[in-house]
């Protein structure tokens, strides 16, 4: 047993990091080599056009987005839709695992039986979902850096892409930590993981369906997505006050899940 919560958890992780992280690379090889098609084609903005504006909304288009510029391509094709759903899925999968999943296996029992305080267990499990979440993070921005420099996407800043990918982290590590906190308050990971889905699912769509549905427009601030994409960190930059909201929310349900923990008996 390591002394250290956070780094066994990364220990025993480090399989499923390498694949989700050559998983990240390929994606992003992928979506920079089919640009050069794409670039400079018409054809392909003017298809975009007839597309219903409901239809826009879920693919992440908005008003006057150029699919043929490296900003439009990467904000339609990468972060439109794909990105945040693959770091969703990451942080449903390893929040709902962190406590709730161990406690299924028997393992967490063993993990108290240590002298480790379960409010350090919680922290440092949470911790090392963030942690592997901004390795992921890296790894996806390098990834598309090169392959934005390669195929010439003159148009796509460095900083700006930093900006989007570390967005779609924290969108994922905020359901993430929604699974977690579910799980910590219930030990039943399969609760977590649904509960976080769902909640992904809805907001996505209200969010997405705000673009053209009036009465869904005053909600999409409780949306999660709106906070992710919502000022186009791509094209614009990070929004100070979008990253503190999406900062703020893992931050919170963390909490939530410490003070479910601590008071809840664990079954052996």
């Amino acid at each position: 047993m390591l002394r250290s919560v956070l780094l066994k958890t990364l220990r025993d992780q480090r399989r499923s990091l390498l694949f989700w992280g050559v998983g990240l690379v390929l994606v992003a090889a992928f979506l920079a080599g089919f640009y050069p098609t794409v670039k400079d084609n018409k054809l392909f903005q003017q298809m975009l056009e007839t597309y219903p504006d409901e239809l826009k909304g879920l693919m992440g288009i908005t008003e006057g987005m150029d699919i043929t510029s490296g900003v439009g391509w990467l904000n339609v094709e990468a972060f439109g839709f794909l990105t945040p759903l693959l770091f969703i899925v990451y942080g449903v999968i390893a929040g709902s695992a962190a406590i709730a999943g161990e406690e299924g296996r028997g393992t967490l029992y063993l993990l108290l039986t240590e002298p480790i305080e379960r409010g350090r267990v919680v922290l440092e499990k949470f911790g090392a979902m963030a942690l592997a979440t901004a390795a992921l993070c890296i790894v996806l921005y390098a990834a598309l850096a090169v392959g934005a420099s390669a195929t010439g996407m003159d148009d796509v800043g460095m900083l700006n892409l930093a900006a989007i990918t570390a967005s779609a982290g924290l969108l994922g590590l905020t359901f993430g930590a929604l699974a977690f906190a579910v799980g910590c308050a219930t030990g039943r990971s399969g609760l977590a993981g649904g509960v976080a889905a769902a909640a992904a699912i809805a907001t996505y769509l209200v969010n997405a369906m705000s673009m053209s549905v009036d009465a869904l427009a005053p909600i999409k601030w409780a949306s999660p997505f709106f906070y992710y994409n919502g000022a186009d960190p791509l094209a614009n930059g990070l929004d100070q006050t979008h990253a503190l909201v999406l900062l703020a929310a893992p931050a919170a349900l963390c909490a939530v899940g410490y003070l479910g923990f601590r008071r809840r008996d664990i079954a052996v």
